[in-house]
């Protein structure tokens, strides 16, 4: 049984309202970062429910910051937990956090769902994770929600703006510089997981480009030659007909 499971069937704190999926998903990509201290951050307190259950999965020693709008969930705080008030999208306010609680190891957005705060909120977060840190943002379906600043296909979306930061994961190996050129948050995106309504960022900061490796004759050889080739062509061109 896992943490979460054993945890909602025991608990009988405050109110916690997630979609039951998300249990699975918090199994998966927590669960190595429980053994050390880590600085926590979830945006986003509603009733309380979540104050317990992250201090009680996490280290004892690790930082546990939560944030939300309304001045009422002080009272929500609990030992071992710190609730601040402020915006989610307010520069201001997320440089007083960063100064205060950060750097961050784990950001879990809960917050409004607004499609533009969840943008603002990664970039202005972002700058303030740990190498090996995770930013997750939840409850993405509100990409598809006109009334949450989303829609099908929407280029404002919060799932638009996350296809666009694959592209920039990869934009080490663009072959169309004028159209597509670098961004500097592939030397910073490790990977990008994407679940039902659920995103995950991982930071991992690259010192050097991308090599390629060559064994041969007992030698290995490692080339970043191949990231400045243009116009390249595929040796396979021409065999299936095309």
């Amino acid at each position: 049984m896992s943490y979460f499971d054993d945890y909602l069937t025991r608990t009988g704190l405050p109110t916690l309202t997630r979609w039951q999926h998300y249990f699975d998903i918090f199994d998966r990509e927590l669960s190595g970062h429980r053994d050390a201290p880590v600085s926590f951050l979830e945006i986003g307190v509603f009733k309380g429910g979540s104050l317990p259950m992250w201090r009680d999965f996490f280290h004892e020693d690790s930082s546990l910051t939560f944030v939300d709008i309304d001045e009422a969930c002080r009272k929500l705080q609990i030992d071992g937990t710190t609730v601040e008030i402020g915006h989610q999208a307010d520069p201001a306010f997320v440089a007083q956090l960063a100064r205060t609680h950060g750097p961050f190891d784990i950001v879990i957005d809960d917050g409004s769902h607004i499609n533009h705060h969840q943008i603002a909120s990664f970039e202005l977060f972002w700058p303030h994770m740990r190498d090996g840190s995770l930013y997750i943002v939840e409850d993405c379906h509100t990409s598809y929600w006109p009334g949450f600043g989303g829609g099908y296909r929407n280029e404002a979306s919060f799932i638009e703006y996350a296809k666009r930061l694959i592209d920039k994961m990869h934009s080490w190996y663009t072959d169309q510089d004028k159209l597509f050129g670098f961004s500097e948050l592939a030397r910073q995106i490790g990977s990008i997981r994407f679940y039902d309504s659920v995103v995950v960022i991982e930071k991992q900061l690259k010192t050097g480009r991308p090599t390629t490796l060559t064994f041969e004759n007992g030698k290995v050889a490692l080339s970043e030659k191949a990231l400045d080739i243009r116009g390249r062509q595929s040796v396979f061109k021409g065999r299936d007909g095309a």
